[in-house]
């Protein structure tokens, strides 16, 4: 069967056929790094890795970019707040965003650009556009540089919006606009910013927007045109518009596929910073087991939005219990067991229907009742068959207890990298704390990791960590 995906262009699932036979290339968009993770952040992060994995056992060789926006005007103001430099905050903040999606095993992205590192290819790319009369420097002298949104007839067709009707950009002040749906493709240095913060242009020192670093990065390292470009829902509109009306006007195809995934709500509305409903990762594993929240972000379909709850965590956590408990029972049965094919025609079947993966859990759920049936007879063949099929479903979506990641190897030095990746997110969090002034949870945070002989030092480039002496 062919790999099926939702298009969100063509808001129609269709065969995924690659721009280059028996490869795929995936841009997914990356976290600006102004704050700590959320699992609706990672929820992102899971689907992508899941969508990787299925492709790798389709056959297909896989290349997975994803940027990281560690120049932003939150992170100016964030680090301002808390006095300490921008590079400093957003690398703390990236720091955290690798712990989090390392500790609920997501394999890293093939190639993961920083912004900061490619403001050459946003420049050119910017100077195209202007020589090619789809953007313009703005007439106040700000610096800024606009692309030209009715100079694009097709601006506005991913998300099926007329220009019309749209809101102005608030991405800078509309003074300098022809038009307030102008968006920023460069922003003009500002006195007060820091001056590390800007990079020269033939328009004036400035910084990219952030459609603009999106575009330039993607062509660098997936070129022109591209199989899939993918993030959450909420970046339909206006980011990937304006990276796909900025793209397609400079002669580039661009993305041949978009695919997103659903929100992760909180109290009805969407788990972001700006609305302060937030759920950091780092506080969620407290309360489950890291692969237990995986299968909570994995269980539910992309597309669909996921309304969090205690409750319901709680309840998946149990599920993914019952599934571990086979696992674990049937190798000690076997005497030990390995990954193989996935032989589970309805598996298959649902992960190439657009990545249906509670369809997929439900024929995993079949062969696991069969497998727990098998087991009060002993040892047998049938037994080694479930268990290999169920670890093999498993594994596709990164659940496989037994897997080396949440098996472990068992040595000091995987002990250390786990106490890292803890530590560093939690570093992340008290850096967050600190830059909405919120000094009582700093204080709080670097006490507990000072009881648990972890000593924390404040230096300019960032937190840092040791273990103090004696632990």
């Amino acid at each position: 069967m062919t790999l099926r995906l939702y298009d969100t262009a063509t808001r129609e699932v269709r065969d995924f056929v690659p721009l280059v036979e028996g490869k795929a290339g995936i841009y997914h968009c990356g976290l600006t790094v102004q704050g700590a993770p959320h699992i609706g952040h990672i929820r992102k992060e899971v689907v992508f890795d899941v969508l990787r994995r299925w492709m790798e056992r389709s056959g297909y060789e896989v290349t997975v970019v994803a940027n990281v926006t560690d120049i932003d005007d939150k992170i100016l103001l964030k680090a301002e707040e808390a006095g300490v430099p921008w590079w400093a905050l957003a690398y703390a903040n990236e720091r955290a965003l690798h712990a989090a999606y390392d500790v609920l095993g997501c394999a890293p992205p093939t190639y993961e650009p920083r912004a900061t590192g490619h403001v050459p290819e946003m420049v050119e790319l910017m100077q195209e556009l202007v020589e090619k009369g789809h953007a313009y420097p703005a007439a106040d002298g700000s610096g800024d540089v606009y692309f030209d949104v009715r100079s694009w007839p097709e601006y506005g067709r991913l998300s099926n919006q007329r220009i019309d009707d749209m809101e102005a950009a608030a991405d800078a002040d509309p003074r300098g606009k022809r038009d307030p749906r102008d968006f920023a493709l460069w922003k003009g240095h500002k006195e007060g910013e820091p001056l590390t913060a800007s990079w020269p242009t033939p328009y004036g020192r400035g910084r990219p927007g952030w459609h603009l670093e999106c575009s330039a990065m993607v062509g660098k390292y997936l070129g022109p045109e591209f199989d899939i470009h993918g993030g959450g829902l909420d970046l339909r509109f206006p980011h990937h518009e304006n990276e796909l009306a900025q793209s397609t006007a400079a002669g580039r195809p661009f993305a041949r596929w978009w695919m997103h995934n659903a929100m992760l709500n909180l109290g009805g509305s969407k788990m972001s910073k700006s609305v302060g409903n937030t759920m950091l990762v780092s506080e969620v594993i407290k309360r489950v087991r890291p692969v237990e929240l995986r299968y909570y972000l994995v269980a539910s379909h992309y597309r669909s939005i996921v309304e969090y709850s205690d409750e319901a965590l709680t309840e998946s956590a149990a599920a993914y219990q019952r599934i571990e408990n086979f696992v674990l029972r049937a190798d000690r049965l076997m005497g030990g067991s390995s990954v193989g094919e996935v032989t589970c025609t309805e598996f298959a079947e649902a992960m190439d229907d657009d990545l249906a993966v509670p369809a997929a859990l439900a024929a995993l759920q079949g062969v696991l009742r069969e497998g727990n049936k098998l087991l009060a007879d002993g040892p047998s063949e049938a037994v080694a068959g479930a268990l290999r099929s169920v670890r093999s479903m498993l594994d596709v979506l990164g659940l496989d207890p037994l897997s080396e990641h949440w098996a472990g190897a068992g040595g000091d030095g995987d002990l250390h990298t786990v106490v890292d990746r803890l530590v560093a997110v939690t570093l992340a969090e008290r850096t967050e704390a600190r830059a909405r002034k919120d000094y009582a949870t700093s204080d709080r945070i670097r006490d507990a990791l000072s009881e648990a002989g972890i000593a924390v030092e404040d230096t300019p480039s960032g937190p840092t960590w040791s273990l103090t002496e004696g632990t």
